[in-house]
């Protein structure tokens, strides 16, 4: 009798046996399944420095505006793949033509 797994009750009341450590649902990195890589994330490179363009001009408003959200936020760079100093210059464009009303400061409601 003391071979046998004996019922544990779980916080919502239900009995089940002891199964041992669960599993996470995501196996592993780059969020696969079990069954293997579903997909690769390819990494991310830096827009200007692939193009070569040095400076970012604050009145290129079709530029800036590709790194500006639906809301009016600046993106983030985890997000844009933008490397540090070219973010860093482009958050200043982006609050130059914020200032002289070339961009919006939020979203229209």
């Amino acid at each position: 009798m003391a071979d046998t797994p004996t019922p544990t009750t779980t916080s919502g009341g239900q009995d089940r046996q002891d199964r041992g450590p669960r599993r996470d649902s995501r196996g592993g990195p780059g969020g696969s399944r079990e069954g293997g890589r579903k997909f690769f994330r390819r990494k991310k490179v830096c827009k200007f420095c692939v193009e070569k363009i040095d400076s970012i001009n604050y009145k290129d408003v079709r530029l800036l505006s590709g790194f500006v959200a639906e809301r009016g936020k600046i993106v983030p760079r985890r997000l844009t793949g933008v490397c540090t100093p070219h973010q860093r210059r482009l958050s200043a464009a982006i609050k130059q033509a914020r200032n002289i009303a070339l961009l919006p400061f939020a979203a229209r409601f």
